[in-house]
Parts: C-alpha cells; structure tokens; sequence
C-alpha cells in the first residue's frame, strides 16, 4: 500500500508539481532502451583499459615488469605512474592516496598500473601478465583497534561537565556501559564504474563520459593529473546506473589514469569495471565500532551519555574525516540527552579508502544510540518504545551543537504509524506466538527517525540551472544535479512546467554537463532537488518575466508564438542562474553552529518471525511513515522511501563484508555478497506520506528523502533481536545481549542460545564472533 499526498482541487490540471508522475525514463529502463555509458558505440579507433591492482596489503614495490603485458596481442600500452604529467599524489590528512603507486601500495586493491589494448578482454588478459615483486613492509594493520587513530574535530558538551554527572549516576542512579560493531556496506549499484574519455585531436580539449555524481570533481583530478586548465575539460553524465554514494572520489581516479592514457595513445578510451574489480577497489559504507556508557533513572529517562564512535577509514582520509563529523553531531538520533558527549575519531587500516554512502554516517552513529536505548529498557524491565517515548525530542528543540529544530512531525509520525500499524495489538499477538512456538519467535519494534538536511559546508548547497527556450516552444533545461535513478531530472521537469505554465512533455533534459553549467556540485547529501530545483525554478522566473511584455501585448497568443516572437525582437531567450544555496557552518571549536538546514521526521514498525534453529527469519510486515513536506513527486519519493528502506534492512541483516586476514576482500560478488532479494521485501509493506506537513526552507515546502529511510530499515534487526529474546527468556539467559550488525543468520542462531550453540561456545553466545577478520 502507498498513500500519497492530495492535490488540492483548485491546482491546474497543467500544474505537474505535487502529483505522481511516472519517472521520465521509466519505460527506458525497463525496456532496456536507456542508455548508460558503457552502452554507447564505439568509436574508430577506440582503445580498452584494465586496472593492475596489488595483491599485497602494506608493501614496496620492488619492480614491476610488463614486458609480458607489453609482448601480447592487441596490447598497445601500459600506464604506470610515471606517465602522469601532472600531480600524481593526493594526500588528506596526512594520509597518502595516490593516482597510481609510485613505489609502495596500501592495501589490496591499490592501483599499480594500466594495461591499454584494442579489446577489452586482451586488457584484462594482459593485466594478469603484469608481474610485480614486493617486500612487505610491516604487518597489515586491517580492524579499528589496530587502526592508527587521526582524531577529528568532532566533540561537543553539553549543559554540565559529563564526568561530574556519570559520576553522580553511578552512585545515586544507574548506568550502562556496552559497544557495539556496525559493519560496512557495498554500494551494490547496477552499473559498475564506467568511463570514456575522448581526446581531441587538436590537442589538450578532453570530453569525457562517466558515470559520476560529481562531474566537477571528475574535472578537478583530471586537471590537476594532466597539467591541463579546467576549462579545456568537459564532463558529460546522462544517466548513472545508481550510485549511493559511491561514485565521486574513485570515479575520479579511474577517469584521471584513463585521461592519462588518452593523452598519451592518443585515442578514445573506455574503462568499465567487472563487479568482482568494483568491490574491490572501491571499498564501501565505513565499519564502526561504538563505545558507551549511559546514566539513566528507573523510569528509563535517559540523563546523560558518553559515547567514543571509531571508524575504519582505509588507507585514505579524503571522505572519512567529513562522514564522522556527521556521525557526531547526529548521534542524538531522535532523542533529548541533557548531557551528552561524543567524540569521533578515523582509524587509519590497510584497507580500501571507505567513501560516502546513503546516509553519510548517520546509519552507524543512529544504530549505536537505538541499541543503548533499547538496553537501557531491558534494565528498566520497560517496552521498548516506551523509553523512546520518554526521551523522544518534542516541539521546538535545541540540540547539542545549539540549533533549533521544530520537532513536532516526529511526534506525529511516531503517534501516525503506532496508530497505522496497529501496534499494540500486533505486539500482544506476537506475545501470543511466542508462548505457543518454542522454535519460532515473533519479534516487533518501532523505530522513530530525525534526519538533519544540508551540506555542512555552506558553499557546497549551491547550484546552478541553465534553461533555453526554443522558436517552437520546446524548452531544454540543464542543472547541476545528475539523475542516477532517483528521478531528479522529472522533478526539475515538473517545476519548469509549473514555472512557465506549459506540459511536461514540452520540456526536455538531455543530460548533465559542466560545459552547460559549470561548477556543480555533487549530488548528494539529499539537497539535489532543493538547490537544483530553486536554480531551475529561479530561471524560469526569470524568463516568465521577460515574456510578460509580449504576452500582454498579445493576450490570446500561444505559447509557441510567445516563443518565436521573442526571438523574432532579438530578446534573450536562455538564461543561467546560480543560487547560494543554504548558509550552513559549524565551529568545532565552540561545538555549536548551524549545520543542517531542516530535519526529514519518520516512523517504522516491523514484524519478523525467526526460525531459532537455523538463525533464517521472514519479513512478515513493515509500515512506514515519512513527512515529506509537500512532496514535489510523491510517487518518485515512496519510490525512494522503499528502496532506501530495502538497502537498510540489507545493511542491518544480509549484508556482510568479509576479508582474509592478509587484507583481502572474499566477498567480491553476488554469490559471497548478499544483497536483499525479493524474499527479503515484507509480505506486506505499507508507505504513507505524512499529510499537512511543510518545509519553509525548500522549493515548494518539499523535503530532500533520498537518504534519510535508510535508517529505519534498522526497525527490521530490532524486530529480529526482539524476537531473539523471547527465546532467550525462555531459556533463562539474559535479555540484554549483543548482536552486531548485519544480524545475520549465523548470529541470530548463536544468540538465540540453547544446548547445540553451547556446545560451540560455553559462555553467553550472543556476541559471536565471526570467523573472517573484523573490520
């Protein structure tokens, strides 16, 4: 069931804001007709690249030896870094990432060299002929404990000093002390990284091809590789294959060492990874490990909070540092702590640089703050949604970095989807279930979710649109956003639409592209729709307002004849606007500032039944509620709820990163990797969006939701351990216990305890650990 906002009756059946439109590329996608970067014919004389990558962890390279490569059929070149002219090394934080090693790799995966052939399977050929000696360094540092730590600029306090106050509660009150891993997460998109690049044969000018969320900085690493100005460099992006994240900094290197061999062969050049080299490579969602400790009072109100929140960052600080300062200021999830500290720190590993994903770091931080909550009602012997009641924010709140935020949709969608889901009913039933099953157990939670909106840094919420009207009418619109499945493009139609008062179907986007509109910035941080969107919807404006004159002049004219007598009296017709977007900051230094513009508010219930002697367990319901505000496009945005909530329960259940202890990934494809499959959908899953709800601070009163339901699929481990402690009390083990993420079968089984698991582990087997390196 999907339950979308109303349109008022009174919006023009012309006006395409607020309505269900059907993505424009929909039947593309499903008639397999869409084009996307690999898809794109070939050019004469077009060349192939495959990446040599180390098989070592922490090493020197001793020499490196491609006369094999070099001897085989087809095989025109091969790249290494000493044919980078320009910068070769990028470093962050100290922290060394090179374009390609020079003389040491820092972990497995590091990319060493490039073979260049006519066919893209002698490349790949070719780069296993590459031989390389190395001599290990030093032992691989691989887990966060063994991580070399770089302390962020991610502490705050509040209120009181914290350690007076633990003090007090360890002695007049109770307190909690836990930790809890989060592991990583493969972004699993569609479309592998994918790349063409195409010299011009007059010289320096390079248009390249990508499947990139940031073609700017596509042109920033290229540029600074090759030793060439920005503006002799065009990138293009028509659609990507989805993303999540995992498309900016390593699509960069990958475009930069294939510009590198395009100047060089003097030929186009196309890269397209297979899935096994993409995992590899690129690396994911950072693991986390949370330390706390938690003073509470008996009727569960939570008083204060310590938390320590590490991450393995890989060998490369470049996204770690910024992902953890959002894990920070975020880790007050949804509740109000009255003193409540957190410190934030990157472990250094040799490990593939972990890079932005769907949340940037709010999954991790917000899981380890529901675990400790959902502890402190099992020692309060209290449901646990009471205790989030209890400590849930409400109204005008001020949270720890000293913002404001009107809080009053997370009481309504908390109160909506209790109501919706028939909650208390449900949970009796499961009481019910549980009594009557003593090797099937039911579980059911609610989880609240406040999700902060905007890029820190405020010259990141920028944007720019450029938009031409035509002698016949037909409009084409360009901004800065790239459409990677999430239907930015069909939103930026329906507001030009509304704008300028003409169908959908006169308007058309052809693709992103810096030679368009410069400067972009990259989408994600959930505010595409928001900066692009009021650049787009400025523009028109504008434009409307040049066509005012004509239009009174000739008040029964068409559109079409609007249009052409515009251009008839030599008036512009195109215009390029860019807007500042949101003035958003943070000083670390006070620990206060004004970080995010507006939160997105949610509620979820889920229901699951566990099989306690194999560890499986079914999704047997899910509701969810999301305020939206006025949504642009509710179809496109159940749409996005639904998937983001799907990769949640895949990041919190199914999906598990393994690597050996040399530091190598196993899990580098579907049959290692699971991802949530349609088994793994609730048998009933329910969307509503939360209605009379508005956003002042975006175009039309919407809210940016790409990101944000991610977390609830968190709701799905909750109903999971909920249903591992019926069957712990009835075993007479204790109903607080860990289970790290992903809960997996293997770790639903182990926690559930009983005679067979003690025969694997004598002590409380809640906490299994697992037999790969934890990373």
């Amino acid at each position: 069931m999907q339950k979308y906002q109303d349109i008022t009756a009174h919006q023009p059946i012309v006006d395409a804001v607020g309505r269900p439109i059907m993505h424009h590329s929909a039947m593309k996608h499903v008639s397999g007709e869409a084009v996307y970067c690999d898809d794109m014919p070939l050019m004469e004389g077009e060349l192939f690249l495959a990446l040599v990558t180390s098989s070592r962890a922490h090493a020197k390279i001793i020499s490196l030896d491609v006369t094999e490569a070099l001897n085989m059929p087809g095989v025109c070149d091969v790249i290494t870094a000493k044919d980078v002219p320009g910068t070769n090394d990028f470093t962050y934080y100290d922290w060394s990432d090179q374009l390609m090693a020079d003389n040491k790799v820092l972990c497995v995966g590091y990319i060493i060299c490039a073979v260049v052939a006519d066919k893209p399977e002698r490349a790949k050929q070719a780069a296993k002929k590459v031989k390389i000696v190395y001599e290990d360094i030093e032992p691989a540092i691989l887990t966060i404990k063994e991580g070399k730590m770089l302390c962020c600029r991610c502490t705050f306090l509040e209120v009181t000093k914290l350690h007076n106050c633990i003090a007090v509660i360890q002695v007049i009150l109770l307190y909690k002390t836990g930790e809890l891993y989060v592991g990583g997460q493969e972004h699993f998109y569609m479309e592998t990284q994918s790349i063409r690049v195409i010299p011009s044969k007059e010289g320096q000018e390079i248009d390249i091809y990508a499947a990139t969320q940031d073609p700017t900085y596509i042109q920033k690493r290229v540029g600074a590789s090759l030793g060439i100005p920005f503006n002799r460099i065009n990138c293009h992006v028509k659609r990507i294959g989805g993303a999540f994240g995992g498309k900016i900094v390593k699509t960069a290197s990958i475009a930069a060492i294939s510009a590198v061999a395009a100047q060089k062969t003097k030929h186009p050049i196309r890269c397209v990874l297979e899935r096994d080299e993409d995992m590899l490579i690129k690396a994911g969602r950072h693991p986390y490990l949370g330390i706390y400790k938690v003073g509470y009072m008996k009727d569960g109100r939570i008083v204060a909070a310590d938390i320590n929140l590490y991450s393995n960052g890989g060998y490369s600080g470049i996204e770690s540092v910024f992902i953890m300062e959002i894990s920070v200021l975020q880790t007050d999830a949804s509740y109000h702590i009255p003193n409540l500290r957190c410190q934030g720190k990157v472990c250094k590993t040799n490990l593939p640089s972990n890079t932005s994903f769907r949340g940037f770091g709010f999954p991790q931080s917000a899981l380890i703050t529901e675990v400790w909550v959902d502890e402190v009602a099992a020692k309060c012997n209290l449901p646990p949604h009471k205790v989030r009641e209890i400590n849930m924010y409400r109204n005008i709140i001020m949270t720890p970095y000293k913002q404001e935020f009107d809080t009053t949709n997370l009481r309504r969608c908390w109160e909506d989807c209790k109501k919706s889901s028939s909650y208390h009913a449900r949970m009796e039933a499961v009481r019910q279930f549980n009594k009557e099953n003593p090797w099937r157990k039911r579980g059911i939670a609610l989880i609240p979710l406040k999700f902060p909106v905007a890029f820190i840094v405020a010259f990141q919420n920028q944007a720019a649109a450029l938009v031409h009207i035509y002698q016949d009418g037909s409009v084409l619109v360009s901004h800065g956003g790239t459409e990677m499945g999430q239907g930015i493009h069909t939103k930026m139609i329906q507001i030009a639409s509304r704008e300028l008062g003409i169908p959908m179907s006169d308007i058309h986007i052809c693709e992103t592209s810096i030679g368009s509109v410069p400067n972009t910035i990259d989408t994600a941080a959930t505010v595409g729709t928001d900066v692009n969107g009021m650049a787009v919807k400025n523009a028109c404006e504008k434009l409307r307002q040049r066509l005012e004159p004509i239009v009174r002049k000739n008040p029964e004219g068409t559109w079409e004849s609007w249009s052409y007598f515009t251009y008839s009296l030599r008036r512009d017709d195109n215009i390029l606007v860019i807007i500042r977007g949101y003035d958003t900051y943070m000083d670390w230094e006070k620990g206060e500032g004004h970080p995010f513009q507006y939160c997105v508010y949610g509620a979820a219930c889920s229901e699951v039944e566990v099989d306690c002697l194999t560890g499986d367990y079914k999704n047997i319901r899910a509701d969810i509620i999301m305020d939206t505000g006025c949504s642009i496009n509710p179809a496109v945005d159940v749409g996005q709820i639904e998937g983001a909530f799907v990769q949640g329960i895949g990041l919190y259940t199914t999906e598990e990163l393994k690597y050996s202890p040399e530091g190598e990934l196993l899990a580098k494809g579907p049959g290692e990797y699971k991802i949530p499959s349609v088994y793994d959908i609730p048998k009933e899953f329910n969307v509503s969006l939360l209605p009379s709800s508005r956003n002042p601070y975006a175009i039309y009163s919407s809210k940016g939701i790409g990101e944000s339901a991610l977390f609830l699929g968190s709701v799905v481990y909750f109903a999971i351990k909920d249903a591992v402690s019926s069957a712990r009390m009835e075993r007479g083990l204790s109903n607080i216990f860990t289970i790290n993420s992903p809960a997996t079968p293997e770790k639903i089984r182990m926690a559930c305890g009983d005679k067979f698991t003690k025969m694997i582990q004598k002590d409380d087997p809640a906490s299994i650990i697992p037999w790969s390196i934890d990373v």
